[in-house]
């Protein structure tokens, strides 16, 4: 590492996950995890985290809107066509880095959210006296909680990939809010 026109040496990591950030991802883990495990046996507990949940989407999303650069969806949200050539670069061990989230994080943070808001959705409508046993609602919701589990897997087997591809640990990155400083070939 050379040091910089002043005399002192760049810092080898920046700050890029705002304490907000790593907060809502890491309560949302474990929320999901303990509502998907008590779905159908301990119905209160599993209510209160369901609540929770949506509070705290609600929250993910006003701060993707006003929040720090990395958490700002104007700054990652990227279009289909380039998250399609991020995935395909991808594939051939050939993306570029990120020093916020890639085009294919971008559009799982979406899909997430959605999936997410749909399963709030219809629990809450579950509760009510119009929607309470209603075999569609309650079909949707539990649909949606699957597939939120499988969006999951996808998520963390394109964390572990692109930890690989750019020799980064993005799990510890998402606990410490810093990354390694970027380099020439690194995008915003």
């Amino acid at each position: 590492m050379r040091p910089d026109a002043g005399g002192a040496m760049p810092p080898t990591t920046v700050k890029v996950w705002d304490p907000f950030v790593r907060v809502f991802h890491w309560a949302l883990v474990a929320l999901f995890v303990f509502a998907f495990l008590t779905g159908d046996e301990w119905q209160g507990p599993h209510e209160t985290a369901g609540y929770v949940i949506a509070g705290l989407v609600a929250a993910r999303i006003l701060w993707g809107l006003i929040g720090s650069r990395h958490a700002r969806f104007s700054t990652f949200v990227r279009s289909p066509v380039e998250v399609a050539r991020f995935i395909g670069a991808t594939a051939r061990f050939s993306a570029p880095r990120y020093l916020g989230h890639n085009p294919a994080g971008a559009a799982m943070i979406l899909a997430l959210l959605a999936a997410i808001g749909v399963i709030a959705t219809t629990g809450y409508m579950m509760t009510t006296d119009a929607y309470w046993g209603v075999e569609w609602v309650e079909g949707m919701h539990e649909t949606a909680a699957w597939g939120t589990l499988g969006l999951i897997v996808l998520h963390v087997a394109g964390v572990a990939l692109a930890s690989i591809e750019h020799r980064e640990n993005l799990v510890r990155a998402m606990f410490t809010g810093r990354k390694r400083a970027p380099g020439a070939d690194d995008r915003a």
